[in-house]
């Protein structure tokens, strides 16, 4: 099985940053943290900068041309060669098409996804949890509820496109994170 591009998709709370993060540094692949390039990109003194950290603060999703031309200034660094593991990116249809269609151009061909799956109260409990924990601005109730009704219209459709475009695992995200883990090196056939 050969690995170098890994979607890591789930609802806020699943663990899926952490997950792709771990990942990434056992496979020595580029941890692409979409929220972290977003946090990045808001700290920057231009109109896309600002614009980025206003939907932020406010906990909505970018719109589409948005965030792919955030996204592809950034694929355009990484070379096709370098593993990958996607966190935070495709949340729409859309999305999915353009960077399964880029990263197709670029010679990727066997996209594996990696589907943590949690339901939307422990989801909901984590995230509040967090909020808590590290003062996050976009971590208010109403913001996670408006993140999560998105991630529900917005995201799961993009579940059935990216079972199309390569291997598929659907993994229960509310165990521990050593289990999670465990999972999915199970999956990918990995140490």
């Amino acid at each position: 099985m050969e690995l170098n591009t890994i979607f890591l998709i789930g609802p806020q709370g699943s663990g899926k940053g952490t997950q792709a993060k771990l990942l990434a540094d056992n496979l020595g692949f580029y941890h692409w943290d979409m929220g972290r390039i977003l946090r990045e990109t808001s700290q920057q003194s231009s109109d896309i900068g600002r614009t980025v950290k206003d939907l932020i603060d406010k906990g909505i999703l970018l719109n589409d041309d948005l965030l792919l031309s955030v996204a592809k200034a950034k694929l355009l660094t990484i070379t096709p060669e370098t593993g990958v593991v996607f966190d935070g990116i495709p949340r729409r249809l859309g999305q999915a098409e353009f960077l399964t269609s880029f990263l197709k151009a670029q010679g990727r061909e066997k996209f594996f996804t990696i589907f943590l799956n949690l339901p939307r109260a422990l989801s909901l409990q984590r995230l509040l949890l967090r909020s808590q924990q590290q003062k996050r601005a976009d971590d208010t109730r109403e913001a996670i509820e408006l993140r999560l009704r998105q991630y529900e219209n917005d995201t799961l459709p993009v579940l059935d496109f990216l079972k199309t475009q390569g291997v598929f695992y659907e993994v229960d995200g509310s165990p521990s994170v050593a289990d999670v883990t465990q999972k999915i090196n199970s999956l990918l056939k990995v140490q």
